[in-house]
């Protein structure tokens, strides 16, 4: 079972937001002792989601949660947004699809650098990117 240990929100309407979500995160990942490595494949995997979020649907949420399960503690990062949704999201999870140009990474890139990766979304509602990221996983 997970538990929440703290959490924090952030709204994120420009550009400039995407600097001080990435050191928000870095943050919170150094305060639970997550190693670089780790932090580095965070903070990257948030880096790709906030401009997918501002590319496709201008603003959105960014929840940063710290959480754990038995004796492991993690970073959950949930990124909402009430853009245009994903028609086809088994094509955008596959590797090489794009509609624009981004770190090149892509969902499914951004999957294999976290530990938990889900996505929901409806055409004209909005996507939800939920991502978590073990302390030593």
């Amino acid at each position: 079972m997970l538990i929440t240990l703290s959490k924090d929100s952030i709204a994120i309407t420009r550009e400039q937001d995407v600097v001080p979500l990435r050191n928000r995160v870095k943050e919170v990942a150094v305060k639970i002792g997550m190693g670089l490595v780790n932090q580095t494949k965070l903070i990257t995997a948030a880096s790709e989601l906030v401009r997918n979020m501002l590319r496709y649907a201008g603003t959105g949420t960014v929840l940063i949660e710290v959480v754990s399960r038995g004796r492991e503690t993690g970073v959950r990062l949930t990124f909402s947004d009430k853009g245009p949704g994903i028609a086809d999201i088994s094509l955008a999870m596959q590797d090489g699809y794009s509609t624009g140009k981004s770190l090149g990474l892509g969902l499914p890139g951004t999957r294999r650098l976290v530990n938990d990766f889900s996505i929901q979304s409806a055409v004209g509602q909005g996507t939800t990117v939920t991502i978590l990221k073990w302390k030593n996983g």
